[in-house]
Formats: C-alpha cells, sequence, structure tokens
C-alpha cells in the first residue's frame, strides 16, 4: 500500500460523513472495501447507505449477503473470512481502528477514526507512525466545524 489517508472525525457522525467520501470513490469509478469494527457497525451503515440522502444512490452490500464479488461498495467486519479484496476494490477504508492482513492489494486506504474518544486518536497516532515508518504515503483531514475536510499533513 502506498497512499493512506487518514480522516478525524470532530463534528460529524460515521453515517453522515462516510457516504459522501465513499460517493466520491464511486463517481470516480473506484470500488472501495469498507471494514467496520463490529456488525452493529455494519447494520448501521448499510442503513445509513440507503437512506443518506434521498437523491442518490450508492450501490454496495454487506458480507452476510453474499455476492461479495459483485459489489462496488462492500462493508465486512473481517477481511479475513471473506478474502483479502473480496469485491477487487481499489479502496480500502478502515474504521475505528479495524485492519486487513493484505493491505498491499489496494491502491488507497482511509483509516477514519473518531478524534473526540482520545483511545481512538491514540491509536491513529500509533497507525499514522507505522505507516510512515514504512514508507507509505500518508497524509491526514481533520472535519472542520461545519463538517468538511482539511487537509492538515
Amino acid at each position: 500500500m502506498s497512499q493512506v489517508a487518514f480522516y478525524q472525525l470532530r463534528t460529524t457522525a460515521l453515517e453522515k460523513a462516510l457516504p459522501k467520501l465513499l460517493e466520491k470513490a464511486i463517481s470516480g469509478g473506484m470500488r472501495a472495501f469498507v471494514v467496520a469494527g463490529s456488525e452493529a457497525q455494519v447494520e448501521t451503515l448499510n442503513a445509513a447507505l440507503w437512506t443518506y440522502d434521498p437523491a442518490s444512490f450508492l450501490p454496495h452490500g454487506t458480507a452476510q449477503e453474499g455476492a461479495a464479488d459483485r459489489q462496488p461498495i462492500l462493508i465486512a467486519t473481517d477481511a479475513s473470512t471473506h478474502g483479502d479484496n473480496p469485491n477487487d476494490a481499489s479502496l480500502l477504508v478502515l474504521l475505528n481502528g479495524a485492519q486487513v492482513s493484505g493491505p498491499a492489494s489496494f491502491s488507497r486506504c482511509v483509516d477514519m477514526f473518531d478524534g473526540r474518544i482520545d483511545s481512538e486518536l491514540t491509536a491513529a497516532r500509533a497507525r499514522w507512525k507505522r505507516h510512515s515508518d514504512a514508507g507509505d504515503e500518508v497524509t491526514y483531514f481533520e472535519q472542520t466545524a461545519d463538517g468538511r475536510w482539511e487537509k492538515r499533513a
């Protein structure tokens, strides 16, 4: 993996912020594999992608629903049980510290975490250092008060 972008949530819930990033990825011709922290989060995100904007549609599915290879956006909790890249995605989205065993098969990774929680911020800093030490191209975006993303590093 060469590009890792950290996204620190500060003002908007994950269910509101993630669909916008996925929308941008899909419009750019990318496929996305989203690795959530729990089955409950998978279900919350699945519902959010159906309802976040009545005028928009994000084609997606969950690993539990099957047909992973046909999903432009696939949401799962554990990549190892579904293969390292089950939907042949170019974008990997890791939520709240989730990890995969084969990140090199993705051209870009987004590591999104809640910066209002000290333990998540500390863990994200450790992941940043690990990627930086490995020679990955690391960038950092912080959410502004109005919900936009501002590049910080």
